[in-house]
């Protein structure tokens, strides 16, 4: 059985704090691996407590290591939507080892490029590459059922809205809002949760985005491989749609989103599914579930921030905020909101919006 080494004791260990989880970890790797001189390294960070390691093998194959802590994290959903996702035909990692106890799994490597990567390197690739992310959205959303997954319901939908004021706006911007103010924002939250809740409802990823799509070439059945599904629920339809198109880390001008999001209504309808005959209809749909995940975003990375020291997700409120901004100026609905985003920047804008 391979022992290990000071350097990969280093590699495994974050901080003084995880050398324990590290060692167990590495034990349970060596049990699955044989005495085989395999080589480990970090792979990715996560929003979460979960951490991923690399693993070569002397055969030149490489396998992932994910490492989520019992307490914080529970490996069982990991497991369950992987295989449900693999079946509908998307490509999720296959799983050769779990050790669902201590929070290990030792999974398939789908690469190390990410679509944000690929689409940063190459933007002319965007076309193929969001090609291939519809269809493999769509393969899962054909394949949804009631009671399968948790219910999007409008409580949970509303516990995530209550991240905008709870940690944007009162921690991250310093802002208290007053009685009436307060009521506009639940005015526009109400609106959002009644748009989200009568969609046709589905499997929903929930992250299906530029940095859990990875280029898997010829990988079966095809790119992308799929990660970071283990919070999938049911819900709306148009919910990984926006996440994808209206992405947090990449964003695209409005006519190339609009043929990206138009293609996949047409080819969404085309598979059968129950989306609105007229494309505006989807299309508003689209705008406020947009509105309601942004909101939730821009809460989600200010607690990145303040409560788990994770100040990477900074850079991109901006992107995020003129997201929320523009589905809000477009609509009559959203226009009392649109006001309350102008007084919270501070700034002036010429609105216009749909009737």
């Amino acid at each position: 059985m391979s022992q290990p080494t000071q350097d990969k004791a280093e590699i495994l260990s974050a901080n003084p704090a995880t050398d324990v989880r590290s060692q167990t970890m590495h034990a349970w790797l060596a049990a699955q691996l044989g005495g085989e001189d395999w080589q480990i390294a970090p792979a990715s960070a996560d929003a979460s407590f979960r951490r991923y390691f690399r693993v070569s093998l002397p055969d030149g194959t490489t396998r992932i290591v994910m490492d989520a802590p019992p307490p914080h994290e529970d490996c069982r959903p990991f497991l369950d939507i992987a295989a449900l996702f693999r079946a509908a035909g998307a490509n999720t990692p296959e799983v050769f080892a779990a050790n669902v106890e201590d929070g290990f799994l030792l999974l398939a490597d789908l690469g190390q490029c990410t679509y944000l990567d690929a689409l940063r390197v190459e933007p002319a690739a965007a076309p193929v590459l969001y090609g291939e992310a519809r269809a493999a959205l769509i393969a899962i959303q054909r394949a949804s059922r009631p009671s399968v997954l948790p219910a999007y319901d409008r409580e949970l939908l509303a516990r995530e809205l209550a991240l905008f004021p709870d940690w944007y706006l009162a921690r991250h911007l310093g802002i208290t809002l007053d009685a009436a103010q307060q009521q506009t924002l639940a005015s526009a939250f109400a609106t959002l949760l009644d748009c989200a809740l009568a969609q046709p409802q589905v499997f929903v990823h929930r992250d299906y985005h530029s940095r859990n799509l990875m280029v898997s070439g010829d990988a079966f059945p095809a790119s992308p491989g799929v990660l970071d599904f283990q919070d999938a629920v049911f819900g709306p339809a148009s919910y990984d749609v926006v996440s994808l198109f209206r992405d947090a880390y990449i964003d695209w001008d409005e006519e190339q989103e609009l043929d990206f999001v138009i293609r996949y209504w047409e080819e969404a309808r085309r598979a059968g599914l129950p989306l609105p005959a007229e494309f505006h209809e989807f299309y508003r749909d689209y705008e406020w579930m947009g509105a309601q995940r942004q909101l939730k975003v821009l809460g989600i990375f200010a607690r990145l921030n303040y409560r788990d020291g994770k100040d990477g997700y900074l850079k991109d409120m901006p992107r995020v905020a003129a997201y929320l901004r523009r589905a809000c100026e477009r609509y009559r609905e959203l226009l009392p909101l649109a006001r309350l985003l102008d007084v919270i920047e501070n700034r002036q804008t010429v609105l216009g919006f749909h009737v």
